[in-house]
């Protein structure tokens, strides 16, 4: 029951009444009430001292309800996913001053991965004309090189359209995080405001002119092999990029956030990523394209694998934010443009073409490929393409995952075969540990009917694994796979790939099952390929019961994945000549002398 109706008031003429007359009501009210109206499910935070209030009011809201976290690091994480996984947008709801620095990791993750997400934060009081106060800094000044827009309202009318326009700045373009600073004074005091008003903007979307899309047409006519990449902008126009490839028989890659939006079963889909980061075959048909046409991507560090390969020269770029263009490979045709506006222009002007020969090497290659992995394994460890294969059977067609920074990312792009986008979601521009386990949790809440699972890496599990203390409060279960090696492992990788030592990379070792026990999940561990079925089913035989669960997975990290062999060559190489003897001179030298030693 809402509080007007605890009132015994209609909430429908208390909506019209805050429309459209002056009264009086209190600023954390008022952000409930925008906070609704934006759909908002959830929000993640601590309370604090500056904004119990609006903790009040969120309590009595029939919509929303308010998530207590046990880190603000983890409230925007969990955030994050709520917008990566959902139609609705993620909401951090921190106190000022270490609230605010707590979560800025996630925030930062946020704006560099282009996820749209309200960082609501509470102020200083701005009425006392006070100096000193307790948790007094320029909290804005610190969020602004990590959000798209920084908004303060300083008067209490100015609330409620100061957080429907942060919704709308960060949905529109690019999307990205927005922050809100409401003064604790609001929160505090009652307010007299003449209505709660907001003439919401309707932004044009960008469409592509007339003669963009002829060029393009052309371009695309002339070319014997031409190429898809596909990016996350390109989200929404999943069903025309699919109409596309099969009309023009082209093949398609997709950055690592692009990951699912281009069916990953279909006979035309190649990799995630190019270059050096992918596969012999792929590497080989993109030699042979002789046009690239990627959709809603910026050819970042992590999407190009160092930026691991050589774009064709007839590179159509199209993207909704004009600032990517030319940054790191040159367009033949730069198209601003939104994805799905550029399609429906390109598409019907394109003539069919067929090519069953590469849909059969493609699918041949990814065959042999599955072999390839199968074949070299450690008995007494569990092979990450037997794991993968399991757990997708297993978890099913709509399972999310949610991956962290290092191998896991990695193993899971390259084994995981998704159908949609949303169900794959990680920390990749920003890379930032801990991410999964909160992320998963935060999944969970925004779909609580699909299965989700988290892939920990060991040493990201220290840093937020406590936050499964919440995902059991509220009965929120995902199943957490932890990749256990005892390592650091994509940095062990590098160091022993690079040096031939590792230093400050292998673990503090520590109990998993005990862990499990401490944030009242249950544990089972998964040792061999042999237990790899019958553990994972009963995992989310528990999942269904609300309870979370560990499984603690036995990883046999021993074979690099496409990506990381890709990043070490593409850097080694791109190094001066002196400097790349002196590391080989390094690491055989330090072989020798710990063979001689041993």
């Amino acid at each position: 029951m809402s509080k007007y109706e605890e009132r015994g008031q209609d909430p429908e003429k208390v909506l019209y009444f805050c429309k459209n007359l002056t009264m009086k009501i209190r600023g954390s009210d008022i952000v409930v009430r925008a906070l609704e109206e934006e759909g908002v499910r959830f929000t993640f935070g601590i309370p604090g001292t500056h904004n119990i209030e609006l903790y009040d009011s969120l309590e009595r809201s029939k919509k929303i309800t308010p998530i207590l976290v046990t880190d603000e690091q983890c409230a925007s994480f969990m955030a994050d996913a709520v917008s990566r996984t959902s139609d609705s947008i993620g909401v951090v709801n921190v106190v000022p001053g270490a609230g605010v620095t707590h979560c800025l990791s996630g925030v930062a993750e946020a704006y560099m991965d282009n996820v749209p997400l309200l960082v609501l934060t509470c102020g200083i009081r701005i009425d006392t004309g006070k100096a000193y106060q307790l948790h007094d800094v320029d909290q804005l000044a610190v969020l602004m090189p990590i959000t798209k827009a920084i908004l303060k309202p300083t008067r209490a009318d100015e609330i409620y359209p100061s957080i429907r326009r942060a919704f709308a700045i960060a949905r529109s373009g690019t999307p990205g995080p927005v922050a809100v600073e409401i003064p604790a004074n609001f929160y505090l005091l009652t307010q007299q405001v003449p209505g709660l008003r907001y003439n919401e903007p309707k932004p044009g979307v960008p469409k592509p002119k007339p003669e963009d899309s002829e060029t393009a047409t052309q371009i695309l006519r002339q070319a014997q092999c031409p190429l898809l990449y596909i990016g996350n902008g390109a989200r929404g126009a999943s069903s025309l990029i699919q109409e596309l490839a099969e009309k023009i028989s082209v093949p398609v890659a997709t950055t690592i956030q692009g990951k699912g939006i281009f069916p990953e079963s279909h006979p035309l889909w190649l990799w995630n990523g190019l270059g050096a980061s992918a596969p012999p075959f792929v590497r080989n048909i993109m030699k042979q394209s002789d046009c690239m046409v990627a959709i809603g991507c910026r050819f970042g560090e992590v999407a190009t694998a160092s930026y691991g390969f050589a774009a064709p020269k007839n590179l159509i770029h199209v993207d909704i934010n004009r600032e990517v263009f030319n940054r790191n490979y040159p367009a033949r045709l730069a198209i601003e443009s939104d994805a799905v506006a550029f399609l429906k222009a390109l598409i019907p002007h394109l003539d069919f073409r067929k090519n069953e020969a590469l849909r059969k090497e493609i699918s041949r290659e990814h065959e042999k490929i599955q072999r390839q992995w199968l074949k070299k394994t450690n008995r007494r460890k569990v092979a990450p393409a037997a794991f993968f294969e399991s757990l997708q059977k297993i978890a099913g067609p709509k399972a999310i995952y949610a991956t962290d920074s290092g191998n896991g990312t990695f193993l899971a792009m390259e084994h995981l075969r998704l159908q949609g986008p949303g169900c794959f979601i990680g920390p990749i521009d920003y890379s930032c540990m801990g991410y999964s386990v909160p992320a998963a949790i935060g999944a969970k809440f925004a779909n609580p009917d699909r299965n989700v699972v988290a892939l920990a890496g060991d040493g990201a599990l220290l840093m937020t694994g406590l936050e499964l203390l919440t995902a059991a409060a509220y009965k929120m279960a995902p199943v957490i796979c932890v990749l256990r090696d005892g390592e650091l492992g994509q940095i062990v990788q590098l160091q022993r790939t690079s040096f031939n030592r590792d230093t400050c990379s292998v673990l503090h070792p520590y109990s998993v099952e005990s862990f499990a026990r401490a944030t009242h999940c249950e544990y089972l561990p998964l040792e061999l390929n042999a237990e790899l079925n019958s553990v994972l089913k009963k995992a989310f035989e528990i999942a269904a019961t609300k309870k979370p669960v560990m499984v603690e997975v036995a990883i046999d990290y021993s074979r690099k994945s496409f990506f990381t062999k890709g990043v070490i060559a593409t850097n080694f190489w791109r190094l001066p000549f002196g400097e790349r003897l002196r590391m080989l001179t390094r690491a055989v030298g330090r072989r020798i002398k710990r063979q001689v030693v041993g």
